[in-house]
């Protein structure tokens, strides 16, 4: 167990008390994302404000945001330093629109999944009702009524309950 007033951890240490294994740990040190600093017997210290900056990290890549997007927002720290709560905000407000469009894709994942999806394969029986002829398919590849680039909410597809088009 760590000492709570240490002010350096060992590598082991870090791991331990962020739960985060001592190859991520030195992988997150490759790119940047945490540093150290080297004893005479060349071990790694980290200042015991890297626990914050791990968890930061470990906590934006369970939301989804990519390394390098973490990696670029922590380099906008003044001096490398941790995020703080302020920062905290301000990253995450920059990342708003970007979460809110991941959850609506995971909600059309999760609620459209067994229905039609717009690939354009028309195995199912609700298909010619979703996407009639392989409409969807003139829009360009792709699942197109799961993807929210491609179909923003509320306009990406024919309802359910609209009538069908005449037959060809």
């Amino acid at each position: 167990m760590v000492a709570w007033n240490s002010k350096e951890l060992t590598v082991g240490q870090l791991a331990e008390r962020s739960g985060v294994a001592v190859s991520a740990l030195h992988f997150y040190e490759t790119k940047g994302l945490i540093s150290s600093r080297r004893t005479a017997g060349n071990q790694r210290r980290y200042h015991r404000d890297t626990l914050r900056r791990v968890a930061f990290i470990r906590l934006s890549q369970r939301l989804g945001i990519p390394l390098a997007t973490i990696g670029d927002a922590l380099s906008e720290l003044p001096d490398g330093r941790t995020p703080n709560r302020e920062d905290w905000a301000r990253l995450s407000a920059a990342w708003r629109g970007e979460l809110d469009d991941r959850i609506e894709q995971l909600q059309r994942l999760r609620d459209d999944l067994t229905d039609c999806i717009g690939c354009g394969c028309l195995s199912l029986d609700r298909c010619p009702v979703a996407n009639p002829y392989d409409r969807l398919g003139e829009e360009g590849p792709g699942a197109r009524r799961m993807d929210t680039r491609l179909s923003p909410p509320k306009v990406c597809c024919v309802s359910p309950s609209a009538p069908q088009p005449a037959e060809r």
